[in-house]
């Protein structure tokens, strides 16, 4: 996939993730989420994490790395919601990324401070 396609698949998520703003609670896993509050948002993006980290510690061969894959997608997708719940979308995100790009870490991370 290349970066316009990759755009593409980020903005239509997001599109979709302000539609299930308005749905029933019934109607969709992401309108539940919305239903159940940022709290629930919050645990499962912690949960997405927690397994982000064991599967990479278990990554070895293409099971593992496909897995790892998987569980980085499940975060990115709650990390959405969340962003989606606060308004926020992740033409935002990366926005701030494009910024960041070609800056040393170090550089960057001193001047948030």
């Amino acid at each position: 996939m290349d970066k316009a396609t990759n755009n593409d698949v980020l903005s239509a998520l997001d599109k979709v993730l302000q539609e299930r703003k308005n749905a029933a609670a019934d109607s969709s896993y992401v309108a539940s989420l919305y239903e159940k509050g940022l709290n629930r948002i919050l645990e499962k993006v912690g949960e997405e994490a927690s397994e982000v980290i064991i599967a990479a510690k278990d990554c070895e061969g293409e099971k593992g790395q496909d897995a790892l894959l998987g569980e980085v997608a499940d975060l990115w997708f709650h990390s959405m919601v969340l962003l989606a719940q606060q308004g926020l979308s992740s033409a935002q995100v990366l926005a701030i990324l494009e910024e960041r790009f070609g800056l040393s870490g170090h550089i960057e991370k001193a001047a948030r401070s």
